[in-house]
């Protein structure tokens, strides 16, 4: 039995692969640990026919099930492989392992293998796509699984790395060859990608890989996507499928390797970024709706709290200002803005009366019109308990003060020339004997408040853009 390396393989349904990879490194006699995710094939039938140790655990996403199987897998030997159940060693390989000798190699923790990716039976050679290096082989108990990463999962070793070029695996997925398997595993991989992408902008993920354009073949990949990171999305799947196909001579593989690299570089990229803005539109959407909620509870709060004092405040002001127990001479002479508000309603109605030819007497009180008797202006006629309402609604809703005041004022402003219209109406009209009867105060509040709920309703509705603005931001 090989002392010097074991392979460990993750398998998910993997028959049609397991047996060529195994026969491949069969001749190395190594260890083989197989970490199967609930297949529901022949693979753990087929791995325990070739002498393999077989655990199982549920798949979340590569980086997680390597590290699974390095922390699991009792391995004795100083250094291991991790394969994908759809690669397999070349000879070329197999002899450099098989000539291998831990003594020899004490200074690294680890070593890239050069892979040779085939898509519908056809070896991409360019795109960028050959060379290309995976770190395979790492020291055990050093190296480990990069969990950074959600998708594009990779080994990392803290001490020196060689590069064996001519260490060829090969990597085919035969369930490849028809199309929908891809893209529909692909479709897959874009919701990785997306979420961890939108992770980084917020600065949720780090890269564990330092990046450096001369370093290792996984430093110049971090460094490539720190670059790709800051293109703008939508554009950058069209330049690089263009950087892929032209300077990176993807067009010389032929037809099959042209469709590889428009799905690899082009539609996946895309269907990414689309993901990507959705999920930021979800969050934005989420951190609006709770945005908003703050907003309406504030909003709830500062009204129950202005209504009722204002409300009950001008209450408390007529009471030091009449005549009783609480009473308050230099208020009632000098800051009575209710025995004001009075006079002017009084005089407003008077006037109109006037203009439309009718005789009319009135004093601080009442307004009388010859031939048509007396309206006596009380507390309740003068509207503070609506215009409290009013008042308060306005003020407490978020929008910024300044268009608050000018709506206020046109809005006070309204309610009392309503008032005015009222106390025109009932001069004219109004008949005592029905005072019992119909409870004019209750039918100008009711007139009021619906007046009132269109008008806010409108303004809410033209503010709403604003309030979002600020929730956003």
């Amino acid at each position: 039995m090989n002392n010097q390396f074991s392979f460990i393989i993750i398998t998910y349904n993997e028959e049609i692969h397991l047996p060529r990879l195994l026969a491949s490194i069969q001749s190395l006699d190594a260890p083989v640990f197989v970490l199967d995710s609930g297949s529901t094939d022949n693979t753990i039938a087929i791995a325990e026919n070739y002498g393999a140790t077989v655990l199982q655990h549920a798949f979340e996403n590569h980086p997680k099930q390597w590290d699974y199987a390095l922390k699991n897998f009792n391995i004795q030997t100083p250094w291991v492989i991790c394969l994908d159940a759809d690669q397999i060693v070349t000879p070329g390989l197999k002899e450099r392992l098989s000539n291998f000798k831990d003594e020899d190699n004490k200074d690294l923790d680890g070593i890239y293998f050069n892979r040779k990716n085939f898509f519908k039976g056809r070896w991409i050679k360019h795109g960028g796509y050959s060379p290309f290096y995976l770190l395979k082989m790492i020291r055990f108990g050093v190296g480990y699984s990069d969990l950074n990463e959600m998708m594009d999962h990779r080994l990392i070793v803290p001490g020196n790395t060689v590069i064996w070029k001519d260490g060829y695996i090969l990597e085919e997925n035969l369930k490849e060859n028809n199309i929908s398997f891809w893209i529909a595993k692909h479709n897959r991989y874009s919701d990785l990608v997306a979420q961890e992408e939108v992770e980084r902008m917020q600065q949720m993920r780090s890269q564990t890989v330092g990046p450096h354009f001369w370093g290792s073949p996984d430093e110049r990949t971090a460094w490539l996507k720190q670059l790709w990171w800051k293109l703008p999305r939508y554009v950058r799947p069209m330049l690089y499928f263009i950087y892929r196909i032209f300077f990176q001579l993807g067009i010389l593989d032929g037809r099959t390797g042209v469709i590889f690299h428009f799905l690899q570089a082009f539609w996946f990229r895309l269907i990414v970024d689309i993901k990507i803005d959705e999920i930021l539109k979800q969050e934005s959407a989420l951190k609006t709706n709770s945005a908003k909620s703050n907003v309406s509870l504030r909003f709830i709060i500062i009204f129950a709290v202005l209504f009722p004092a204002f409300y009950y405040f001008n209450i408390f002001y007529f009471g030091i200002t009449s005549t009783g127990s609480h009473y308050s001479s230099f208020m009632a002479n000098n800051l009575n803005y209710i025995s004001g508000l009075r006079w002017i309603l009084i005089k407003s109605s008077a006037q109109i009366l006037t203009w439309l030819g009718f005789a009319v007497i009135e004093n601080q009180y009442e307004l009388l019109v010859a031939g048509r008797g007396v309206i006596k202006l009380v507390y309740s006629c003068l509207g503070l308990g609506v215009i409290s309402f009013f008042a308060a609604f306005v003020l407490a809703y978020p929008v910024k003060f300044k268009s608050k005041i000018a709506f206020l004022i046109g809005g006070i402003l309204g309610i009392e020339v309503l008032n005015v219209i009222r106390f025109v109406l009932l001069s004219l009209f109004w008949n005592r004997r029905e005072s019992q009867i119909i409870d004019h105060h209750a039918i100008f509040n009711i007139i009021v408040y619906i007046i009132i709920a269109i008008v806010l309703y409108f303004w809410v509705k033209r503010n709403d853009i604003l309030i979002n603005n600020d929730a956003k931001n």
